[in-house]
Parts: structure tokens; C-alpha cells; sequence
């Protein structure tokens, strides 16, 4: 069988805890590590802060370890993570995601399915929409995850293939083209990076009608795209391009 460890960075949000439960809840060989990574800025955090999310692992509690690295955003965390590990596979989650009830079994059969030359095994995201009402700005922002090539809310790396190309590039201080930058690094060195069949919910949080807005932010960082990848890295990754320039300009 093949073995992985899950790896979750997090700034304590009270999603954790979901993300938590609905993993040891979850059918399937359980993973042989799960590390929490917790990136809150803060040098000194409340000692008790992770007691409650800790507690919903049950039996997996034990198999769990947490590091703090002071906020310096998601590639760092993930970096860590992925030095603490010692399993052949590595499953990051973002901690705003619910896996679904049997993700532990359909991940080691993604594994399993993976040929030799296969970095990565990305897992489906579910993004839950109301029915009722026309989705607002953020809502669609967060549907459009479902269609995210790469993306790592969900996403199972080869660890031997991670650390061939170094892993997630610091230089990205958002959640925000690292995922891409990471997964052409590997296509270049002849790996390749496919679909899974495993599923993940995403809900939508709650976020202040600004919330669209800040997320432009993020665009900044496809200047090193660029300088990194080339000016074609655009079609190589399947990326939207940003509207950095628009909100510069209205806002």
C-alpha cells in the first residue's frame, strides 16, 4: 500500500477544525503524518491555540505533529511541512477545505494509479453556491478554484520530485501563482501532473464586499512569473490573467 503524509498550513482560522474532523472522519488507509504548519505572524502564539482543532483528530492525534514558521506566507509553510515528512507521497490541504467522506481511499488509489513520471495527483474541488441568490464577487472567485489547474487546496506531490526541484519558491509571499510557478518547474524536468479522481469541498468563507478587490494584490506576483517562466508562462500554465491593472485604476 502506499504510504503519505497530509500536510496542512494554517493561520488558525475556525475552519481548522472542519478541515480536521472531516479528515479523520474520512474512509481509507490513514495517512502515516500529518503535519500542521502554523503561520500566524504572531512570535509568540497562545500555547492552546491548536488545543481545539488537535482534539477532532482522534486516534490521528497521535500521528500529528505541529512547527511554527512566524508568517512567512503559504510556500514557506509548505516547505516546511514537506521537510518534516518522511513518506514517499505528500498531500497538502488548504485549512478551508472539507475532503470528502472516502478522499483517504480514493487518494492512496490515485497514488497507486500514478505512473513513475508522475510528480503530482490533483484532487476535485467542490465549491457550494446558493441557489437561492446570484453569487456575489468573492463567491465566484472561490467557484473558480473548481477549474484551478494545479492548485494546491488539494493536491498530492511526489516528494522525491519535490525535492529535485527544490520545492515552492519563497520568493512568492501569497497564496497566488506559487501552485503554478511549482508545477512548470516540474514539467520542465520531465515530470508530469495529472487529475485524481478523490473529491474536496470548498466552502465559501465569509469575506467584506472588498474582499474581490484585495485579491488583486496577488496579480503583482506575475512580474516574476514572467521573469521566471517567460512571457508565454501564461499559456504554459492555463492561467486567468489578472485584472490588477483595472482595479489599479478604479479603486
Amino acid at each position: 500500500m502506499t504510504s503519505y503524509a497530509v500536510v496542512v498550513p494554517t493561520l488558525l482560522r475556525d475552519t481548522l477544525a472542519d478541515c480536521l474532523a472531516a479528515l479523520a472522519a474520512a474512509h481509507g488507509p490513514r495517512p502515516d503524518e500529518i503535519v500542521l504548519v502554523d503561520d500566524r505572524p504572531d512570535p509568540d502564539p497562545p500555547p492552546d491555540a491548536l488545543a481545539h482543532a488537535l482534539t477532532v483528530l482522534g486516534d490521528l492525534r497521535e500521528r500529528t505533529t505541529t512547527v511554527a514558521t512566524g508568517g512567512r506566507g503559504p510556500a514557506a509553510a509548505r516547505n516546511t511541512g514537506l521537510r518534516a515528512v518522511t513518506t514517499p507521497w505528500v498531500a497538502f490541504l488548504d485549512d478551508d477545505v472539507q475532503v470528502g467522506p472516502h478522499w483517504c481511499a480514493q487518494l492512496v488509489r490515485d497514488l497507486e494509479e500514478a505512473t513513475s513520471d508522475t510528480a503530482g495527483v490533483q484532487g476535485v474541488i467542490t465549491v457550494p453556491l446558493p441557489g437561492e441568490r446570484r453569487p456575489t464577487d468573492w463567491e465566484r472567485g472561490t467557484a473558480g478554484l473548481t477549474r484551478a489547474r494545479w492548485i494546491t487546496a488539494d493536491m498530492a506531490y511526489r516528494t522525491e520530485a519535490l525535492r529535485q526541484v527544490g520545492g515552492f519558491d519563497e520568493r512568492f509571499p501569497r497564496a497566488f501563482r506559487e501552485d503554478a510557478d511549482l508545477a512548470l518547474r516540474l514539467l520542465d524536468a520531465g515530470w508530469r501532473i495529472r487529475k485524481g479522481r478523490r473529491t474536496t469541498l470548498h466552502p465559501v468563507r465569509s469575506a467584506s464586499r472588498w474582499a474581490s478587490v484585495g485579491q488583486q494584490r496577488g496579480n503583482a506576483d506575475d512580474a516574476l512569473m514572467r521573469r521566471l517562466h517567460g512571457p508565454d508562462w501564461w499559456d504554459k500554465a492555463v492561467a486567468p490573467r489578472g485584472r490588477i491593472r483595472r482595479h489599479a485604476a478604479i479603486t
